[in-house]
């Protein structure tokens, strides 16, 4: 009677540690910060510091990022990023960059996974109107829409980072990230990319009879992205979408800016002559320059090498990399805030903006010829204070900062 005692209570005993092994295998992280990921070869990280040093200045600028940007929701179990302008609290490219931040930060940061989860819980909370999966891109103080249609470059960064999430915690932990990601990645090719030209819509209220339907926002191509996606749901559509938009972006090179390799915030008719937009087709009168959306590219471009080793990303790249490291006479202080496409100075922005450094450190990485260019870029951006820079500029160094200390992975 007492071995039976004895065995019964053993049985419990494992039962018991079974059940928090798994719980703990759940929370933890499989991809935890640091992870000195291994890149494509050839390609580069800063070598005038060890990769210790990288990384604590990574954690460092993350402890200050988080800190003054994420925000609690008006309910229980939300965050959002705090879009830090007038008029606006949120927008769902801030969710976006936020919730790439935080799985990529896991392990180093012990709530990422709480943070993370109430962004996407405060994202969810605010659907577009035509779907459920999809985030309307722009809320007001006390949580309110701002309207209900969407930005599809925040819709695509979300939907890569839960498929992150899915790798970083495994999905039985509240939140079926993989199941939300697919589910979401299935809305956006229904509302936010052009079945005909498979190109990216700017939103899901652009529909097929609207006038700029074949026009598509140049920081929407995201092709380490669109890579993950197509690995989720290989039904061959998100390779359409890479195809086209490399084709896109070289004609844009070629034709529009042979020397600089540079491409505009905006391309119109994508689907006979494609060509930059015309001033003020959507947000200023440089919207057809290398303005403050199509800065993004390099980095975005740049990532699809690093982390697939796809060959029209390093052209793409190398292209810009010459120009860039030549008409700043290789002083990364010489950056300025916008080109024309022809590579000179838009008048009047010779100020420094985080927004074109960084992508530009991104970019650098592809090639040990960048070395020396990149080891000043690097010391160059981690050199400005958060506090004298806005959402925008801050939290694409942050993104910046982890890819380039070798600390970004597959989704």
């Amino acid at each position: 009677m007492k071995t039976l005692k004895k065995q019964g209570s053993c049985k419990w005993y494992s039962l018991l540690t079974l059940f928090l092994i798994v719980n703990v295998q759940v929370e933890a992280q499989i991809m935890p910060f640091p992870q000195h990921s291994k890149y494509t070869a050839g390609s580069i990280r800063p070598n005038h510091l060890t990769q210790q040093k990288l990384d604590v200045q990574v954690s460092t600028f993350y402890d200050q990022w988080k800190t003054r940007y994420i925000k609690p929701g008006c309910i229980k179990d939300q965050y959002y990023v705090w879009f830090e302008r007038k008029g606006k609290e949120c927008v769902s490219e801030g969710q976006g960059y936020g919730m790439l931040i935080t799985v990529l930060m896991a392990g180093y940061d012990k709530a990422a996974k709480t943070t993370f989860d109430g962004l996407y819980n405060y994202s969810k909370a605010h659907p577009a109107k035509t779907s459920p999966y999809l985030m309307a891109w722009a809320q007001v103080k006390n949580c309110k829409d701002l309207d209900r249609s969407t930005a599809t470059d925040g819709d695509l960064d979300i939907a890569c980072a839960l498929l992150m999430a899915a790798k970083q915690w495994g999905n039985k932990g509240g939140i079926n990230y993989l199941q939300e990601a697919t589910s979401k990645l299935a809305a956006i090719m229904q509302h936010e990319v052009n079945p005909k030209t498979y190109s990216i819509l700017l939103s899901d209220a652009i529909e097929n009879d609207s006038p700029d339907y074949y026009d598509t926002r140049s920081s929407d191509f995201m092709p380490a992205n669109f890579k993950a996606f197509a690995n989720a749901i290989p039904n061959g559509d998100w390779q359409k979408v890479t195809d086209s938009s490399y084709k896109l972006f070289a004609l844009m090179q070629s034709k529009y800016s042979p020397e600089a390799g540079l491409i505009p915030d905006f391309i119109s008719n994508t689907h006979k002559n494609p060509h930059p937009a015309k001033p003020n087709y959507l947000e200023s009168a440089y919207d057809g320059y290398y303005n403050y959306n199509a800065c993004r590219a390099p980095w975005r471009i740049a990532t699809d090498y690093l982390l697939y080793g796809d060959v029209r990303a390093k052209t793409f790249s190398t292209k810009i990399n010459r120009w860039i490291r030549q008409t700043t006479n290789g002083n990364p202080d010489n950056i300025s805030a916008g080109y024309t496409l022809a590579g000179n100075d838009i008048k009047g922005r010779y100020f420094e903006a985080l927004s074109f450094i960084g992508p530009f450190t991104v970019a650098a990485t592809i090639d040990k010829n960048n070395q020396q260019w990149l080891n000043k870029l690097w010391d160059y951006l981690v050199g400005f204070k958060l506090k004298d820079y806005d959402y925008y500029d801050n939290s694409i160094k942050m993104l910046n900062m982890i890819q380039v200390s070798g600390n970004y992975w597959r989704a």
